[in-house]
């Protein structure tokens, strides 16, 4: 859609497929809606989530025409990314226009499955009939830069935790650099922090005390768990961030900008500068909208701010299936229709017309013979290319799997020889270490067997007792401080009238 196609809506449809909540705005103004609806003078538009898509850096010569660009980008993701051949994907792609070198330039390309699209957003064109863009999340930061909202050229980590996904995204001199989809949304963090908990609350409490208190919660044990559960989102984070540093030639992160679509998690922003040692920020941006004081997702202002920007000032990566027809005169149909009427009126008033369309047609049908040609000789040259790289590949390809059958032998013996010297087990020494356990928990040990087979080394030991509350205590405590050494089985506790005991069989599996 080019500029003056964008100036003559007058409103902006933003819609989450993912949550199916939906914002109407204009140019200053943005509002929540429960009620969206198709309008002709309404722009439509929607995200795509990091879970949706394939991201991938691509380079190609660059001897290779701009016409022939999409070409060659697809024929490279479907061959380093393994894709289905019989699935048409989805391919975008826009230029990473500071990673180009002499010989190469570089895209990222954004690779989605139609059948995704299809099934994602079937709620949202139910309800608006249409979506002129959809565009993945990671690109709408760019619209922070255009806005001047952000007006460093530094290297920016952003991540954003959706109630459905979560997400990291890192821009350098203000443009995309990488993304990748969190394993943490506020769904799964709310499960995550149910389990540590030991008690159930439900989400809506969860995400308004992340909102209201956040990580300086009034409750300790609430607080305690919290800062365990952003411990080990900052962990994961901190992995990508390390994996991205080495992939992207990335020096250093300057500034780290974090928040959610619940709203600003106080406390949040401190700890994770403290955890990762990054000066941090909130993400939480005043675009200029008027809103009545509703907390709006950032994503959906996000998505206002680029409907309104020049197409040359953002990206255009768009994965729409769902556009709205073109006036009735472009359309095939309408054509049809134009010409029949047009022709019919042309006979009733002369039937020279007749010999005319004849002679057009023909003319036409000439053109089309031409030009078919020019296509087929084309069409016979591409497949014979790539019919000789796919037998070059062919050959590649044996030689390549021979060299893994190579490899794996060597690797299966180095694997084995490693497990005979370093991590086959010290029998002596473990048994030290139960029997100090048993010892502590009054536990007696009576028999002990050990046994090995191809898939598990195996520890078991008759215990007695004269309480069975210190065999449950001692299998509590070993199952807390072992659980990654040792799988722990104890089916069944037996008393022995005979010795006023308690008889049971602990095994211990050495994981």
């Amino acid at each position: 859609m080019n500029q003056n196609q964008q100036q003559t809506y007058s409103t902006i449809v933003s819609a989450n497929p993912y949550k199916g909540d939906y914002c109407n705005g204009t140019f200053n103004t943005i509002s929540n809606t429960t009620s969206p609806s198709f309008a002709k003078d309404q722009y439509a538009i929607s995200s795509l989530n990091t879970r949706g898509f394939i991201s991938t850096l691509i380079g190609i010569s660059k001897n290779i025409p701009d016409d022939d660009i999409y070409h060659a980008l697809e024929n490279k993701v479907y061959e380093e990314l393994a894709l289905d051949m019989a699935v048409e994907y989805r391919i975008r792609y826009i230029e990473a226009i500071h990673r180009s070198t002499e010989n190469d330039r570089y895209f990222h390309v954004f690779v989605v499955d139609p059948l995704t699209l299809e099934q994602e957003y079937v709620k949202v064109i139910n309800t608006i009939k249409y979506i002129d863009q959809i565009i993945p999340i990671p690109l709408l930061l760019k619209s922070l830069y255009v806005k001047e909202l952000i007006n460093s050229s530094d290297v920016h980590c952003f991540i954003y935790f959706q109630e459905n996904d979560a997400f990291f995204c890192i821009y350098h001199e203000q443009e995309f650099v990488y993304a990748k989809s969190l394993k943490f949304s506020l769904l799964q963090m709310h499960e995550r922090f149910v389990e540590l908990l030991g008690e159930q609350i439900d989400f809506t409490t969860f995400s308004s005390m992340l909102v209201k208190e956040g990580l300086n919660s009034s409750n300790s044990e609430y607080q305690k768990n919290l800062i365990k559960l952003f411990g080990e989102i900052l962990l994961h984070i901190n992995d990508i961030m390390a994996y991205a540093k080495r992939a992207y030639d990335i020096k250093r992160f300057d500034e780290l900008y974090i928040g959610s679509s619940a709203g600003i998690v106080i406390g949040l922003d401190e700890y994770a500068q403290t955890y990762l040692g990054l000066r941090t920020a909130p993400l939480d941006f005043n675009y200029g909208f008027q809103n009545n004081g509703s907390n709006i997702d950032q994503i959906h202002q996000l998505m206002h701010v680029y409907g309104h920007l020049p197409v040359e000032e953002r990206y255009e990566c768009n994965f729409t299936i769902f556009e709205r027809p073109p006036p009735f005169a472009k359309r095939e149909s309408g054509k049809l229709i134009l010409i029949t009427a047009t022709a019919l009126a042309g006979a009733l008033l002369y039937p020279g017309v007749y010999w005319g369309l004849s002679y057009i047609e023909e003319f036409h049908h000439a053109v089309l013979s031409k030009e078919y040609e020019q296509v087929h000789i084309e069409k016979m040259t591409r497949e014979a290319t790539v019919n000789l790289k796919l037998a070059n590949k062919k050959v590649a390809q044996t030689l390549l799997d021979e060299q893994k059958t190579a490899y794996k032998q060597k690797q299966d013996t180095l694997i084995q020889v490693h497990e005979k010297k370093v991590d086959y087990p010290m029998k002596a020494r473990i048994m030290a270490d139960f029997t100090q356990s048993f010892n502590n928990y009054r536990v007696q040990l009576q028999n002990v067997n050990y046994t090995e087979n191809n898939t598990s080394k195996i520890f078991s030991f008759g215990l007695i007792s004269s309480k069975t509350q210190d065999i449950t205590a001692l299998l509590k405590h070993l199952t807390e401080t072992k659980r990654n050494q040792y799988n722990f089985k104890l089916e069944l506790i037996t008393y022995d009238t005979n010795t006023s005991s308690y008889l049971s069989e602990l095994k211990a599996v050495i994981k």
